[in-house]
């Protein structure tokens, strides 16, 4: 292991390291803590530069992950590390919700887009979601405020796929003093026009359709305006869950224009909503939440 960075906490740290391995000019790191939002052990993982590893404050992005996803799956196959070892670049990504482990229970369904790995970074209002299922609170308050305290971050930008560009786009929006910027890879654009978003917010909000449109990402950009000096979307055209209408796409670009908020959305021919079409296009992302961090 290398001990070569200190974290600001030291021995007194809330978070315990997992593991680090070297990566380009960086190491990716991994680490677990007790969240009091979800009432469970959490983990991220954290890419930090030399730069970062050096104590200098660097710019940071936050990915959230999709459906049935953690942080393993953007940190081993989105192969972000090398843009954001050459530009300086801090790289978080939570986990998707709180789970059941160390023999503690929280809640699960069958239903792959309700329950654990599936959160949509709301707080569930109903039981027995509620206890557990603060993911709102969890990302832009406690897990925020550890990341400030713990690393040399400068700013912090957001972004996510699928459940998690909803999750970037929503909480992006609603809390714009957090965030120096915003993007999304194949979001779920109006979550409570979805059919997965339906079946999580009836669990999670029950049946008051109004708490349904507060926790939609292009519901909240439009009632807001803008926030941003840009927005950067990009969506696979050949993405099965666009074409059975789960994304809603359209609606974004709606609430955009409806908002005065620019919005570069690109189609990409013959992309889908794999990893693969990550790979292709997170380069693209990161520049765009650096530069965004340069004009700060």
């Amino acid at each position: 292991m290398n001990n070569t960075y200190k974290h600001s906490l030291s021995t007194h740290s809330k978070i315990e390291q997992i593991s680090v391995n070297r990566c380009f000019d960086g190491e990716q790191h991994y680490y677990r803590h007790e969240s009091t939002a979800t009432k469970t052990p959490m983990t991220f993982s954290i890419y930090l530069p030399d730069e970062a590893l050096a104590g200098r404050r660097c710019p940071a992005v936050m990915y959230l992950s999709g459906l049935t996803c953690n942080a393993d799956n953007v940190t081993h196959k989105a192969h972000f590390q090398q843009k954001c070892s050459e530009l300086g670049m801090i790289f978080i990504a939570p986990d998707t919700s709180p789970r059941s482990r160390d023999g503690q229970d929280v809640p699960n369904d069958e239903r792959y887009f309700v329950g654990q790995g599936a959160s949509y970074y709301v707080d569930a209002m109903q039981q027995p979601w509620a206890e557990n299922f603060n993911m709102q609170s969890y990302i832009v308050d406690e897990l925020y405020d550890l990341l400030r305290a713990e690393f040399p971050i400068d700013s912090i930008g957001i972004t996510g796929h699928s459940m998690g560009g909803h999750g970037a786009l929503l909480l992006g929006f609603k809390f714009p003093s957090k965030f120096v910027s915003v993007s999304a890879l194949s979001p779920v654009c109006a979550a409570s026009e979805s059919a997965w978003g339906q079946a999580a917010y009836s669990e999670y909000f029950g049946d008051d359709k109004s708490l349904w449109k507060q926790a939609d990402a292009s519901q909240t950009i439009a009632d807001v305006g803008q926030q941003y000096p840009s927005i950067l979307v990009d969506q696979g055209a050949a993405d099965n869950f666009l074409a059975e209408g789960q994304l809603q796409t359209p609606k974004l670009q709606e609430a955009c224009e409806k908002a005065q908020q620019p919005l570069t959305l690109r189609y990409h021919a013959s992309h889908d909503h794999s990893y693969y079409f990550i790979q292709t296009v997170i380069n693209d992302h990161i520049e765009h939440h650096w530069r965004m961090a340069q004009m700060g």
